[in-house]
């Protein structure tokens, strides 16, 4: 069984929520997030992303970042536009994008269960991006912000969550992406907690790195309470996932196309950007789209079916000598939020580049991989819309 327990959480006030609440640190670099908290001083992102407040030439893993960040956590919970809650509860998250709706339980998972597989993975993390929100957790005593888990769908479950729904949020804000953010507090969370007891296991969604750093977070220090972090659980039927493309940096873009052709799969595409079906990519490069036709895998594992399992074992691994995506500099990924348009400028301004605009993966393919303990290649799902940060924090 999946075990989630509730939490008393740090947060902001209603009336400043949508003040204080910022994108995931993961979805902006340091620039962007410069830019995005430029005029906002309760926004969250002097937190996840306190290299920001700092000299812009800083190494954002200098440890004057992580003091950065401890410190500007310190001042938001001293500050008059936050509260620390002292009863725990479990609370309901809504995300709206457009006529897109999910709704799940925010709560705390155990560190535990994700190292012994109750909470699945479906990627390998970076040591270096690991060792990053770590040393934020140990410095901040605090897991900042949420992980999404998913579970497959269970009546008992559903049925609370949409009595809850019924009840005044205790926030309800629409960002400036036009995604509107509704969150509840469970009056009862008891009935929750034994509803969730059948829910046999959970999956990541977005957070592989916050999960594997709360783990070694926990294994280095051993605080207390450390060892449960913050998450976002929705049944699967309520996610919506999009394709993560990728820029590939190539020695001769030209020769790359001639390769590709002599599989017998490429084809001159005709206004398409993207691809039509699983099994395809669209090829841009020299400001003109190509489709491929990719081949059955040669190989035996379920993730080995995955498109962009397939464009490495023909494409990336022989023709470019791209074996581990994780970490090859040449390979930069590019979320389906961005659109075919961030695809096309990104190429067109960066010479010597192509871009493959991918099919997304599935629902059902992100669990059979699971299930069978298996990994897919790195950035093969992007998840929308995205959860905001800054609204519940788990200090210890």
């Amino acid at each position: 069984m999946a075990l989630i327990k509730a939490f008393a959480a740090l947060r902001p006030l209603p009336e400043v929520a949508g003040r204080v609440a910022s994108v995931p640190y993961d979805v902006v670099d340091a620039s962007e997030a410069r830019v995005l908290a430029k005029g906002c001083p309760h926004s969250f992102l002097h937190i996840i992303r306190p290299e920001i407040d700092l000299n812009p030439g800083i190494d954002e893993y200098d440890s004057a970042v992580y003091n950065k960040g401890a410190e500007n956590l310190h001042c938001f919970a001293m500050g008059d536009y936050s509260c620390q809650e002292v009863a725990p509860a479990l609370y309901l998250y809504r995300l709206r994008m457009g006529e897109h709706e999910q709704i799940g339980i925010y709560g705390l998972v155990s560190v535990e269960e994700y190292k012994r597989g109750i909470i699945l993975k479906h990627e390998n993390t970076r040591p270096p991006k690991v060792a990053d929100r770590t040393k934020h957790i140990l410095a901040q005593r605090a897991h900042a912000e949420p992980v999404i888990l998913m579970f497959r769908d269970d009546a008992s479950v559903t049925s609370l969550v949409t009595e809850a729904t019924e009840g005044e949020p205790l926030f309800d804000f629409t960002a400036e992406d036009g995604i509107q953010h509704t969150i509840w507090k469970f009056s009862d969370h008891e009935p929750v907690l034994e509803a969730f007891a059948d829910v046999s296991a959970l999956y990541i969604g977005d957070g592989h790195h916050r999960c594997e750093a709360a783990w070694q977070a926990w294994s280095e220090q051993r605080l207390p309470d450390s060892d449960f972090f913050p998450a976002v659980c929705f049944p699967v039927s309520n996610m919506y996932i999009m394709p993560y493309n990728r820029v590939v940096r190539v020695p001769d873009v030209r020769e790359l196309i001639e390769k590709i052709g002599s599989l017998g799969v490429l084809e001159k595409a005709s206004g398409r950007e993207v691809p039509a079906a699983r099994g395809e990519v669209s090829l841009y490069a020299d400001g003109a789209w190509h489709t491929i036709t990719l081949p059955p895998t040669r190989r035996s594992g379920v993730a080995d079916g995955l498109d962009v399992a397939r464009l490495g074992e023909f494409i990336l691994e022989p023709f470019l000598g791209i074996i581990d995506q994780r970490t090859d500099p040449n390979i930069t990924f590019i979320g389906g939020s961005r659109g075919v348009e961030g695809l096309v400028n990104h190429v067109d301004q960066t010479p010597g580049t192509v871009a493959f605009s991918m099919f997304e993966t599935s629902m059902d393919q992100l669990l059979d991989v699971s299930d069978a303990g298996e990994l897919m290649p790195p950035k093969s799902t992007w998840f929308e819309p995205k959860l905001r940060s800054g609204l519940l924090i788990h200090r210890f």
